[in-house]
């Protein structure tokens, strides 16, 4: 990522943090949030990964097509999800925005912004700032009548938590394709 090496390291720090989390969640009993988790966890990790200011380590070059691929592969996946659920839809544009900037890195090593195609980084800039203002406007609590025998809840089926993660990876990714 080009930019302020702090910025680049906070970002590293909020992604992986959040791929973390996102592992956690993989411990969950219900087998849908395992597999969501699962994928948000390679995302956050792999932001992480590309989040690294440039300043401070250049990926080598087989680091890119490598990416590429990994991502690819993920937008496959969620593209096969997204046939029998529109809840993956998100996660397909999100691989795909990791392969176009992996993409994007290969082509133009070293340049400092302005890579990459305007129209294509702009959808994409368009699409995350709408969806991080969509979840910050879902993280609002909504007063709820309290249940009786309400059981304690696992840190894997938190969603709230799980919404928060999801924000601070559109947020990163807004910042990523930012500086791209």
């Amino acid at each position: 990522m080009h930019g302020p090496a702090s910025s680049g390291w906070l970002l590293v720090a909020l992604c992986a943090a959040t791929g973390a989390y996102c592992l956690l969640r993989m411990r969950s009993s219900v087998e849908e949030q395992r597999r969501a988790a699962g994928g948000e966890a390679l995302m956050g990790f792999g932001m992480a990964a590309m989040a690294v200011p440039a300043a401070v380590f250049t990926p080598p070059s087989w680091a890119w097509p490598l990416y590429t691929a990994v991502f690819g592969a993920a937008t496959v996946r969620a593209l096969w999800a997204a046939r029998t659920s529109t809840r993956h839809l998100h996660h397909l544009v999100g691989a795909g925005a990791m392969v176009y900037m992996a993409v994007v890195m290969a082509a133009s090593p070293g340049h400092h912004g302005g890579a990459g195609v305007p129209a294509v980084t702009g959808a994409l800039l368009l699409y995350f700032a709408g969806y991080v203002l969509l979840s910050g406007v879902r993280l609002i609590p909504v007063l709820m009548p309290v249940t009786a025998g309400g059981g304690t809840v696992g840190w894997g089926d938190r969603p709230e938590l799980a919404r928060a993660c999801r924000l601070s990876m559109g947020i990163a990714m807004v910042t990523m394709l930012l500086t791209l």
